[in-house]
């Protein structure tokens, strides 16, 4: 029987400088799950009107449960314009408030995410208190929290920050996250490695991803480093990289535990959507394998 996610927080539309997709962390980690053989729910609301049909219609055939996704009569789907740099490196501006800002608790919910063997969220969604009560209640329900560190310098609460952190069972965060809040933390060190021990040792933490662009991503789990240190791609642009690697890492997490493997299938998955435009491109085990094979000659 194939495992089971529940992805909590922004449902939204990525406006692009050449067009608009639907984007949004969670919705984008469902999506590439669902891709990859896992059941994903998604728990967000967006607003009425032809944005919000839109989005209802591409989950659905992206085979991504809406039965959670509610319906907002006030406020309206979310946008996020997204501008790109000269390296592909994706800045967003993103609208509020918006309707997932509104995220309502149900007992659908509770029992949604009672069953599922990974619960996932992100820090943005906790920008408004009713999307954020709501996702403290369900958090005590899940039996595999994981944390998306995704800091925006509009939302960014460093006691926030370190509740999430403290009721996760594995973060997820890039370099630069690291780096700030290993700082606020109190860390006197640069050393990415020592950042890692330092956080995971202060909160008492128990497994932390790090992803580091171009340069691969570590993994910090059962008290044990593992390493992958990427390959040279061509980048179209990074929106959504993260995300996929995420849902990879989930994936093989949920399966196996052969740690290395795991990191490996997850760098390999965000590599190849880097190359794509888009967050939710198709990729194809052909070419996820190929990106292995790399990593490994």
């Amino acid at each position: 029987m194939s495992k089971s996610i529940v992805c909590y927080g922004e449902t939204l539309w990525d406006v692009l400088p050449s067009k608009t997709v639907p984007g949004g962390a969670p919705m984008n980690v469902a999506i590439r799950a669902q891709s990859l053989g896992l059941n994903a729910t998604i728990i967000s609301r967006i607003g009425v009107g032809k944005l919000g049909v839109e989005l209802m219609d591409y989950l659905q055939k992206k085979q991504v449960d809406t039965s959670l996704l509610q319906i907002d009569k006030k406020f309206p789907t979310g946008k996020v314009d997204v501008s790109l740099d000269a390296n592909g490196v994706a800045e967003y501006d993103i609208k509020y408030p918006s309707a997932w800002d509104k995220i309502e608790l149900s007992k659908k919910a509770i029992k949604k995410v009672k069953k599922s063997d990974a619960f996932i969220f992100g820090s943005l969604a906790c920008r408004d208190t009713i999307s954020r009560e709501t996702l403290f209640t369900l958090l005590e329900y899940a039996k595999f929290k994981v944390f998306d560190v995704n800091l925006r310098s509009s939302f960014f609460d460093v006691s926030l920050i370190e509740k999430l952190m403290k009721s996760s069972d594995l973060i997820k965060l890039n370099d630069e996250e690291l780096d700030i809040l290993a700082n606020s933390f109190g860390s006197k060190n640069d050393d990415l490695y020592e950042n890692v021990k330092f956080i995971h040792s202060k909160l008492q933490l128990k497994s932390i991803c790090v992803t580091r662009g171009e340069e691969g991503a570590i993994l910090f789990i059962d008290n044990l480093f593992y390493r992958n240190d990427g390959i040279i791609v061509d980048v179209v642009d990074t929106v959504g990289a993260g995300d996929s690697f995420l849902s990879a890492l989930i994936f093989k997490l949920l399966s196996q535990n052969l740690h290395q493997d795991t990191l490996n299938f997850a760098c390999a998955v965000g590599t190849m959507v880097a190359t794509k435009t888009g967050a939710n491109s198709k990729i194809t085990t052909d070419e996820i394998n190929s990106i292995i094979a790399r990593f490994n000659s």
